[in-house]
Order: C-alpha cells, then sequence, then structure tokens
C-alpha cells in the first residue's frame, strides 16, 4: 500500500496558520534577539554580515529587508548625543571667554574637558559598561561639571595677579592654598548626591547606576585634574599682569572694547548684587517669608507633578494590533491587515518606507482572528516636520482604524526600553484573588473595560489576550475505553493526528533537511460529525469505533489561560489622553477597579511596574542623598551647624527645575529624578564657594558682616561663570530635536532650570543663612573650634 492510496502528499509551508507580507509581497519572517550580556548593535551587525553573505545564493528576486530593526535607532541617538556633547564643550568655551577675556586662561580649563572624558572612558571600560545613550548624557551633563574645577582654580589665580600683581607662578600657589579644601569639598559632595543612585535595585536601578558611576568618575577625575594639572598650566601658561590690572586688557584688539564694556556692566551688576545682599541682611524676616513660600511651592508642584518611568521617544517603528471576534477566519483577518497595510503605503508615504503585516498572530497570542503589522518608518533626517513624527503618524492612523467595524485595530510607538513590554502607555493586570472562576474574571475585565472608555483621561484601553471562543469538546468515557482495551495514550495521539498534525520524521530533498508531518485531509476534520470517522486500535488489534466510547458538545472557553503572580489575570493596555501622563492613567485605572466585584484585584507589569518602582524609591534616593551631603559638608567645615546652611539651598535649587519642567508638561520621571538630583549637587557647590571664603575671613578676624560681603563680592564672577557654563554645556540637551530628544529633553529641562534658580536665587540666601546660622549658633562653634 502506498500513501496516495490513502491520502495525499504536498509540500508547504510548515505552518498554514500564518501569512507573512512585506508591503503587500509574500515573506517568511525571522526574530533573532540578541544573548543575555551581548552588545545589541553588535550583534545586528553579525546578523546582517551574515545575511548578506547568504544572500548570494537566494533565488531570483528575493532579498532581505529589515522591517523592525531597534538598533538604527540606537546609533542615531548616540550620535545625537555626542553632537550634543560638542555643542556644550563650544558653549563651555564661548563662557569662559566672555568671563575671564584671555584666550590662554579659557584653554586651561578646555584642556582639562578631553583629560577628564578619556579617563572616564577608561572607568566606564573597566566597570564593564558601553557608550551608549545613559552614559553619554552622563557625560554631557559632566563637561558642565568637570570645567567648574579649573574655572574656579583659574579664575582665582587671574584674581590675585589682578589684585596683587604677583608672579603666575606665586599667584597659583596662593590660590591653591585659598580653594584646595573647597575644590575637594565640592568634589566629594557631588559624588555623595550621586552615589547612593548606584545601589538601588531593578530596572530603574540600572538607569540610575550609569549615570552614577559616569558622573562620579569624571568629578572625582576633574578634582584631581583641578588639583594636579591645572596649576601646573595656570603656571605655565598666564602672563603677569600689573595691579590693579584686568587680564581682558591683553585681549586681542578688535575684542577689546567688547571686554571693556563687559568688565564695566559686569561690576555695575555685581555692585547691585553685593547691596542686595547687604538689605537682605538688615531685613532677614522678609527674606525668610520669602523663602518659605518657595519650599511651600516646592512642595505643592512636586506633589501635583504628573508622574511617568522615562520619556516616550520616535525610535523610527509603529506597531498595530488586529483583533477580530473570535470565530473569525485568517481570511477575514488578511482582509483588515490588508486595509491597514494600503492606508500606510498610500496615504504616509512621506513617513513609510516598509510594512511588514503577520496574520494569525499578535502580541497577545496566536489564531486566526488575530494580527499585527510592523511600520518602518523613514530615516529621521527626512521625517523633521512635526507631522511626520511617530506620535502624529500613530494619531491619523488611529482616526482611521477606528472607522474599521469588522475588528479592533490599534496603532501604536513601542516603549522606550524594549525588554519591559510590547507597547507604550500603562501595562495592567487584572487579577481573580480569591478563586472566582474564569466567567467572573472576563465579566469583570468587560465591566473594566467598558468604564474605562467612558473616561476621557484614556484611550486605546484593549485587552492584551485572545477571547473566549467556541470550542468542541471531547468527552472520553474512561471506563468504557479501559473495558475496550483501548490505551490512553492511543486516544489522546489519534486526536492530536486526526485534527492537528503529527511529526513522523525528515526527508532530504535538494540537501536540505525537511520535515514530514501527518493528519486527516482536510474534508474529514472539518465538521463535529468527522470524529465519529476515527478508530483507535486496541490492545487486542482490533479498531474500535472512537464513538464508542466518547462524545462531544460545543463549549465557550479561553483558547489562552494567563497567569500573573500565581494568580489568574488577564492583561490591559492602554494609554493616557494627550495633556495626561501615565501616573495620572494609572492612578485612574485604580480607581475603577475599587468598584468591580470583592475578589478582583489588580498588579502592574513591564513598564508601569518600574514606574511604581521609581515613584516609591525617589524620596528615600532623595533623603538618602541629602544626608550624605550633611556628612560630607559637616566634615569638610568641622562643623555640625553650618551645613545647616547648605543644606537650606537645596529646595531654591529644585524651584527650578520643577517649574521648568511643569512650564514645558513634563512629568516626574526617572530623568527628571536625575535632574533633580544634580541640582542639589550644583545648589551645595555654589554655597561651598561662598562660605569657603567668609570663613576665611573670619579666621582672619574680619567681623561677620563683612566678611560675608566681601566674600560674596569675591566669589560672584566664579560662581555666576561655573553656573552659566554649565547651563550652557546643558542646553543643547533641553532644546535638542531628533532621536532620543525625549530623554535629552527630560533631562537637559529640569537641570536648565534648577541651575538658574540654584544660581539666581541661591546667591542672595546663601550668605543670608550662612549669618543666621552663625548668630543663632555662634557660641557653640566658637566652643567646637576652640
Amino acid at each position: 500500500m502506498r500513501i496516495k492510496d490513502i491520502g495525499r502528499t504536498e509540500l508547504a509551508s510548515e505552518r498554514s496558520d500564518s501569512i507573512v507580507k512585506s508591503s503587500g509581497k509574500p515573506a517568511a519572517a525571522m526574530a533573532v534577539r540578541q544573548a543575555a550580556g551581548a552588545n545589541a548593535l553588535a550583534t545586528a551587525d553579525a546578523v546582517k554580515k551574515k545575511l548578506e553573505e547568504m544572500s548570494k545564493f537566494f533565488p531570483p528576486g528575493m532579498k532581505v529587508m529589515y522591517p523592525y530593526d531597534t538598533t538604527p535607532f540606537t546609533k542615531v541617538s548616540i550620535d545625537e548625543v555626542v553632537k550634543t556633547l560638542f555643542e556644550a564643550v563650544f558653549l563651555v568655551f564661548i563662557i569662559m571667554y566672555v568671563f575671564m577675556g584671555n584666550i590662554r586662561a579659557t584653554l586651561i580649563p578646555t584642556i582639562a574637558v578631553p583629560v577628564v572624558l578619556l579617563g572616564t572612558f577608561a572607568v566606564l571600560g573597566f566597570a564593564g559598561y558601553s557608550v551608549n545613550m545613559l552614559t553619554m548624557f552622563a557625560m554631557v551633563l559632566a563637561i558642565g561639571l568637570l570645567v567648574d574645577d579649573a574655572i574656579v582654580v583659574v579664575e582665582n589665580v587671574e584674581r590675585i595677579m589682578s589684585e596683587e600683581g604677583l608672579p603666575p607662578k606665586e599667584a597659583t600657589a596662593k590660590s591653591m592654598d585659598e580653594i584646595t579644601s573647597a575644590l575637594i569639598g565640592i568634589g566629594l559632595v557631588l559624588s555623595a548626591v550621586f552615589g547612593p543612585m548606584a545601589f538601588f535595585p531593578g530596572s530603574t536601578g540600572v538607569l540610575y547606576r550609569q549615570f552614577s558611576i559616569t558622573l562620579i568618575s569624571a568629578m572625582l577625575l576633574s578634582v584631581v585634574v583641578a588639583l594636579i594639572l591645572t596649576p601646573v598650566l595656570c603656571a605655565s601658561f598666564l602672563k603677569p599682569v600689573k595691579a590693579g590690572h584686568s587680564p581682558s586688557e591683553s585681549a586681542i584688539f578688535f575684542m577689546r572694547p567688547f571686554f571693556i564694556v563687559f568688565e564695566y556692566t559686569f561690576g555695575l551688576i555685581r555692585g547691585i548684587y553685593v547691596r542686595f545682599v547687604a538689605f537682605s541682611l538688615r531685613v532677614k524676616v522678609i527674606f525668610l517669608v520669602g523663602y518659605v513660600v518657595i519650599v511651600a511651592a516646592v512642595f505643592i508642584l512636586l506633589q501635583q507633578m504628573p508622574t511617568s518611568y522615562i520619556p516616550d521617544e520616535d525610535q523610527g517603528i509603529l506597531l498595530v494590533q488586529v483583533r477580530l471576534p473570535a470565530g473569525s477566519t485568517l481570511e477575514q483577518s488578511e482582509a483588515v491587515i490588508s486595509k491597514v497595510r494600503t492606508y500606510f503605503l498610500e496615504n504616509e508615504k512621506e513617513a513609510v518606507e516598509n510594512v511588514m503585516t503577520a496574520t494569525g498572530r499578535n502580541f497577545g497570542g496566536q489564531g486566526q482572528n488575530l494580527a499585527m503589522s510592523f511600520v518602518k518608518l523613514k530615516d529621521w533626517k527626512l521625517r523633521q516636520r512635526p507631522d511626520l513624527k511617530v506620535k502624529a503618524v500613530a494619531g491619523r492612523a488611529m482616526g482611521v482604524f477606528s472607522k474599521i467595524k469588522e475588528g479592533q485595530v490599534i496603532g501604536f510607538p513601542p516603549p522606550p526600553v524594549m525588554e519591559l513590554g510590547m507597547a507604550t502607555g500603562f501595562d495592567f493586570q487584572l487579577q481573580d484573588r480569591e478563586g472566582l472562576g474564569h466567567e467572573a474574571l472576563t465579566a469583570a475585565r468587560n465591566q473594566l473595560l467598558g468604564m474605562a472608555m467612558q473616561d476621557s483621561r484614556l484611550m486605546a484601553v484593549r485587552p492584551n489576550g485572545m477571547d473566549d471562543t467556541p470550542e468542541y469538546r471531547v468527552d472520553v468515557d474512561w471506563d468504557k475505553a479501559g473495558a475496550l482495551g483501548v490505551p490512553l495514550n492511543t486516544i489522546h495521539s489519534t486526536l492530536a493526528t486526526a485534527f492537528g498534525s503529527a511529526y513522523v520524521n525528515d526527508f532530504i530533498q535538494a540537501g536540505r533537511v525537511k520535515k514530514v508531518y501527518v493528519q486527516a485531509d482536510a474534508p474529514y476534520r472539518s465538521l463535529p460529525q468527522d470524529l465519529e470517522r476515527l478508530y483507535v486500535r486496541n490492545m487486542a488489534g482490533k479498531m474500535v469505533p472512537f464513538a464508542s466510547f466518547a462524545s462531544a458538545h460545543w463549549s465557550l472557553g479561553s483558547p489562552k489561560l494567563e497567569r500573573f503572580n500565581a494568580f489568574p489575570a488577564m492583561n490591559i493596555q492602554g494609554q493616557p489622553a494627550p495633556g495626561h501622563s501615565t501616573g495620572e492613567a494609572m492612578a485612574i485605572m485604580e480607581q475603577l477597579v475599587s468598584k468591580l466585584p470583592q475578589g478582583i484585584s489588580f498588579d502592574w507589569s513591564g513598564l508601569s511596574y518600574q514606574e511604581r518602582m521609581a515613584t516609591k524609591q525617589g524620596p528615600v534616593l532623595y533623603a538618602f542623598s541629602i544626608f550624605v551631603i550633611f556628612l560630607c559638608v559637616a566634615a569638610l567645615y568641622e562643623s555640625w551647624t553650618i551645613p545647616f546652611a547648605n543644606l537650606l539651598m537645596l529646595p531654591l535649587g529644585v524651584f527650578g527645575a520643577i517649574v521648568a519642567a511643569s512650564l514645558r508638561g513634563m512629568p516626574n520621571d526617572v530623568y527628571f529624578q536625575i535632574g533633580f538630583l544634580t541640582t542639589m549637587g550644583l545648589s551645595t557647590k555654589n554655597a561651598i564657594l561662598i562660605i569657603q571664603f567668609i570663613q576665611e575671613r573670619l579666621e582672619k578676624g574680619q567681623p561677620l558682616l563683612e566678611a560675608t560681603l566681601d566674600a560674596v563680592k569675591t566669589r560672584f564672577r566664579p560662581v555666576m561663570m561655573t553656573s552659566l557654563a554649565f547651563f550652557f554645556g546643558v542646553l543643547p540637551l533641553a532644546i535638542a530635536n531628533g532621536a532620543g530628544a525625549g530623554a535629552m529633553n527630560a533631562l537637559g529641562t529640569a537641570v536648565c532650570g534648577g541651575m538658574l534658580s540654584a544660581t539666581f536665587i541661591d546667591l542672595v540666601f546663601i550668605p543670608l543663612f550662612f549669618v543666621l546660622v552663625s548668630e543663632w549658633f555662634g557660641e557653640k562653634r566658637k566652643g567646637q573650634a576652640a
């Protein structure tokens, strides 16, 4: 007997329940994931290189395409950050030159930049980190920080030469005696701010850790450079200046008028500032009331800020998920996904490069009523207009897809962290905590979806799973089967082979190994009564009709049973409406769940879980950083009271960060928290620069108020110079536009806003609070000093 006598054979695809097309043409899809610890860019390059070698042997008309590749976004984002890095160096150079008026003095801090950056890269390599967006963001922040120490040294040397007429070498030696402890203190305090970040767990800890290691390395190396290299360069590069003259007088001739005007204007501003400080010391109560108002505003605004995890990014990819009613056929799903493909290829030609569609599965499961699409957008350089960004394309698409009546079609950008879910917005798990059953959980899910659809603050709320489908349930009478001598495994294998398929063996064709599957032909397995055609061989070798020991009936059941943290669960995904954050959307979902029956609860997964963890970790991180700052400053001043003057500055810098982020409609996310901490460190840095000089004058016997006014006058220039250098160094992040702009804007906005308030508000309150602390705890300080 041959197979052709009882059936037929054919060469076909291994699976017939899926249809894949690329821009409407037949395709075969293959997914590749990097191994744990592997580099994504290196993996992608290796795969593309191998496929390029293999493509030489492809049949005519076949080619390789990459409809979904995350590495181009990574490459372009890093390029954007590198460009921002150079912009930051250039802006810092300009600020230093404007304030110093001397190209030689300007070059000295500039030389510190490559030295410290190279050292930082060495530390990152030793720690096992790669050059990525996080480390490069930290490098941009480090540009402003690392030149601060060198600026403080150079400015103080020039001031001493200008006031006392000392030669560069002697002026450098005297300058280092005055500011060495301040430089060490600044380095320790900033390290203390970022140090606790390295010890936080989870995905948030991974983000924090790379910032922390990078910034601490750059900060400590900059202190070393400022203590060793910068003094040598000052003694060698700087030219002598006569007492009473300014180094800018030797500037390039066509720049001298500018510097004369600048010095005159700066002198006026400094005079106004000193008089304003003197006024604040006379009417302390008014300024204390103002400080209380600012602190109250900080707490109120921080509580009202919407929360999020990390900003969404234009990654050059748009995902589409299609879900038809249960029981829909593969052909019906293909018809709907074809409409999606046609829309993008015909109506979004300016933005879309390629559309790959897959019918028979989506991100929630596998079934004939499901489909999905990967829409690859054109290069970011070709999509500069706002209407060609991924969110704009997704918004227009959703307007069209909402009119498709055959099923639910949702288009959305991928999440910013691909390993944490498959969608932006929130990732919600509805759980049956009390064993109410599948029907009760399904009813609760439908009730929750109905309430979510009526809330205008939510959009695209959808189940990420599969609906219950009609099932033909076979009930086997095991007693009868045993009496008839039918083995259990034979019953199972017969059903599986006839209505599903069974792997038999392999054969070789044209030098390639192919699999052999066997199953009943379509006309004999398409109807319920086809079950009666089956026979099973019993232990005696006789054929027993299947119907003699089994019956069947129709029922409704889930094709996919899901659990989350050991409880029966159903996944729901959604997004906040425009103008709302994911934190608000999550809070709304929690409120809606409280209206569901007793026993139905929830949990968060993916990005939403990380957002909840980051929100809880934030206050702990701030508190521990403040505590470590206090200890470092106390050790620097050898006093338990003076550090309070530094700590009281922290809310003033934070005020600017919160206001700037709120004005731009940005939420409280991980990048905001990093900017928040950076601002805290910068506020402390400015306080150290001023308080150190006040103390030196107090030790020389000057009265408190006179020493304070003298110090603020002397330190006004370096504080303004370092603060503005840092502000303009970070400004390119705040105004970046392109790949990775979401994270850059979030970080840059918080730091720039915080830097402005930490400079212009702190400069008034630093001397005020030092005087108040000295007056309130003066006797105690004297006793400690003695």
